[in-house]
């Protein structure tokens, strides 16, 4: 199974778009984002869509068109990005119910249910305590030279 990156992708953008207001630059374009991806504008455009639909960034028309950040790095976390880009839980059960007449069937998915929320949990509350500004502080300090 192949990892999703759609996460890694927002908040990527919402770094650079971070920074680039930390030094004095609102509004940028899809395609100045995706040179810091480097990936194609059309997967940025998409993300900052479902960035938008959660209130985090918002598109500009006319003269000056681009995006911008609508709160301030520090007041975006991780679970923002995270409840923005993922519309599925982090595990999924069996897709057809299991034989409830094998002990195993029968049992599986109670027990997964308690193990998969409390990893969910964590890994909610991990997001919950990073922000944007943290990740800002946490790449420009890991830069190499």
């Amino acid at each position: 199974m192949a990892a999703n990156s759609r996460l890694t992708v927002a908040v990527h953008v919402l770094t650079w778009m971070a920074l680039v207001k930390a030094r004095g630059r609102d509004v940028v374009t899809s395609d100045q984002i995706a040179g810091s991806v480097n990936t194609n504008p059309v997967v940025i455009r998409r993300s900052l869509g479902e960035l938008r639909k959660a209130g985090l960034v918002e598109a500009l028309h006319g003269a000056g068109a681009g995006w911008r950040l609508l709160r301030e790095a520090d007041a975006i976390t991780l679970l923002d990005v995270y409840r923005a880009v993922e519309t599925e839980p982090l595990f999924a059960l069996h897709r057809a119910e299991p034989n409830q007449k094998c002990p195993i069937g029968a049992g599986i998915r109670p027990a997964l249910e308690e193990v998969y929320g409390g990893a969910e949990a964590a890994v909610h509350g991990a997001l919950g305590s990073t922000s944007i500004a943290d990740v800002l502080r946490g790449t420009l300090a890991g830069r190499a030279g």
